[in-house]
């Protein structure tokens, strides 16, 4: 699972696989901005077949927030 997360995580940013870690805030250390999370978030849960609810979106600023939030929610 965190292979894959990683991969789409690259594909939506357009960031290098080998530069995102566990710890990679989206915004700060990869360069997400609002629109870039949306799109990540769709992508996300279309590949995982979850359902992300809004509420839950801000609380997902690192890797290892939507790592642990799939590994919850699946």
């Amino acid at each position: 699972m965190k292979e894959q997360l990683i991969k789409i995580i690259a594909e939506e940013l357009s960031v290098e696989e080998k530069d995102i870690t566990l710890e990679s805030d989206l915004q700060e250390d990869l360069g997400a901005d609002s629109l870039d999370a949306i799109q990540l978030i769709m992508s996300i849960e279309n590949e995982f077949d979850v359902t992300v609810p809004e509420s839950e979106i801000d609380h997902l600023k690192k890797v290892s927030d939507i790592l642990k939030y799939l590994e919850e929610n699946k």
